[in-house]
């Protein structure tokens, strides 16, 4: 019943968030100001609220220590999980790879070789596929490591023991045994980490793009509607990725230095944007190419990251397959993420 209702609440919650979002967009097709006074205080109100949102909602679900009902065993988990996917999935296929075609295809460059040639499709491939390749052999490499550990752990324990000459095929079935099955959660561990570690860097990539592009503008009207819809997508991207970190189980010392990382990087972006202001023209080919290519990379990372490493690996957990309600409240909170981040475009 207590699930229930937090659940309740929950939608409750992500019902009213964009409300209050979509409230704060009162644009009309009027020239773009120039007050870089006014700018700077929606910005450094940007810089504020994005960081305290992203910082809560890394922090959630890292909470299930004290808060039971948000451990990675438990169903309400599996829901917000989904819908912090969903949030990610929207911001590669509706956000990120999208910018980075405008970027790409600016009239600004040259006709050869952007015109020729379909880079930012190009780039998100070979960054999907890269990403595969490090999932992979990072998993792989960790696994093997830790598995002959663990058999020449055992076999040193044999040896003290006094079996050191007992080495028949029967021994070695039976001592290796657990050793396989420790080794199958060791790699079920180090496959979070690596995802956790992969995912953060896709993050990272985008939101620095995204806070020196909102630094760097001198357009009141263009910053405040991004400051709520920037402020609702740190919020639930952070809950993604404090959903993998939370399941990977790393040292106190390493949560802390990656919850803050994320939580740092888009307000540094914005620092870093208001730093050089005057500067900065981001329709510079120079710039363009450079967006272009780290936004490219950066939505192949996010989409691969979300479809296989975080709703596959979910929805075909035997937990979720065996459970009719859960796999229905899933579909749903996915669909709901990336519905209302998919909105959220309009403005960001």
């Amino acid at each position: 019943m207590k699930n229930l209702q937090k659940l309740a609440f929950f939608c409750c919650f992500l019902v009213i968030l964009p409300t209050l979002v979509f409230g704060e967009c009162t644009c009309t097709p009027e020239e773009e100001d120039r007050d870089k006074n006014e700018a700077r205080k929606y910005k450094i109100a940007a810089l504020v609220s994005i960081l305290v949102a992203g910082a809560i909602g890394v922090c959630i679900p890292m909470l299930g220590k004290t808060i039971p009902a948000l451990r990675p065993d438990k169903d309400i988990f599996f829901v917000i999980k989904a819908f912090a996917a969903g949030v990610i999935l929207s911001t590669g296929f509706i956000h990120v790879l999208p910018d980075a075609f405008e970027n790409l295809s600016s009239e600004q460059l040259s006709e050869n070789p952007w015109g020729k040639f379909p880079f930012t499709g190009f780039v998100a491939m070979m960054s999907a596929i890269g990403t595969l390749m490090i999932d992979a052999l990072a998993t792989s490499y960790y696994s093997k490591s830790h598995f002959n550990k663990a058999i020449q752990d055992e076999e040193n324990d044999g040896e003290h023991a006094g079996h050191v000459h007992v080495h028949t095929h029967a021994t070695h079935g039976h001592a290796h045994g657990p050793a396989l099955a420790d080794g199958s959660a060791a790699s079920e561990l180090l496959r979070h980490r690596v995802v956790s570690q992969v995912l953060e860097l896709g993050i990272v990539v985008h939101s620095v793009i995204i806070g020196i592009s909102l630094g760097a503008s001198k357009s009141p009207k263009t910053i405040k509607p991004l400051v709520g819809a920037l402020t609702f997508h740190q919020f639930f991207e952070g809950m993604g990725l404090g959903g993998c970190i939370a399941q990977a189980k790393f040292k106190s010392r390493a949560v802390a230095i990656m919850a803050l990382f994320f939580s740092l990087t888009t307000p540094v972006g914005i620092a870093i944007g208001m730093a050089i202001t005057n500067s900065y023209d981001e329709d510079s080919p120079k710039a363009l190419i450079v967006e272009g290519v780290f936004n490219a990379a950066s939505a192949g990372i996010l989409i691969y990251m979300a479809l296989v490493d975080l709703l596959a690996a979910d929805f075909m957990n035997p937990k979720m397959q065996n459970n009719f309600r859960l796999q229905v409240g899933a579909n749903v909170s996915l669909l709901l993420g990336a519905g209302c981040m998919s909105v959220l475009a309009k403005w960001a």
